[in-house]
């Protein structure tokens, strides 16, 4: 089976595990800050924006798309986790992030995160694929050193990433 057949082979449910992975990720960013963060969502998400997150008392926000994989998938068990990002709608922006997490169903937990700039991404991926995605494969092990171990994140260090990246975005002036 081809990476992307497994990717667009979802099952009925993937939608709806997909957008509660994304409210677990705001929900960790807002616990994990006791409130500094704040999560708003998109009604629609035709430009690859999932969560919006920003900083109390601060204008800056960043838009951030998600993708998750689920510890019940056959590459998240091998210890890798395997997405892939429409190129139509990849639009790379300064105050746009790629998230990739692996969620553990059984805890209700993120366990793995990579967040990307989206143009950093742009430069690192290869052309998109025959279906027209750019493949996001990335290693979950702890002494693994593949391209996208600089981005890659524990749940606990997510959150204040997210807050780093609001500061870079606060002293850059995209507010």
């Amino acid at each position: 089976m081809r990476d992307d057949e497994e990717y667009l082979d979802k099952s009925p449910s993937a939608a709806r595990m997909g957008k509660a992975a994304e409210y677990l990720v705001a929900a960790l960013a807002i616990l994990a800050t006791r409130g500094e963060l704040n999560v708003s969502t998109s009604l629609v998400d035709d430009e690859g924006v999932d969560l919006v997150f920003h900083r109390r008392g601060s204008s800056a926000t960043l838009a951030v798309q998600v993708k998750a994989r689920m510890s019940t998938g056959t590459q998240v068990q091998q210890g890798r986790l395997m997405a892939f990002v429409r190129s139509q709608t990849f639009q790379p922006r300064i105050d746009l992030d790629m998230l990739f997490v692996a969620v553990n169903v059984e805890l209700g937990a993120v366990t793995t995160a990579w967040l990307i700039p989206s143009a950093k991404f742009g430069e690192m991926v290869t052309e998109p694929n025959g279906n027209g995605r750019f493949r996001f494969s990335a290693s979950m092990k702890p002494d693994s050193r593949d391209r996208w171990t600089p981005f890659r994140l524990t749940a606990a260090e997510l959150p204040r990433r997210i807050l780093g990246r609001l500061a870079e975005l606060e002293k850059t002036g995209t507010e």
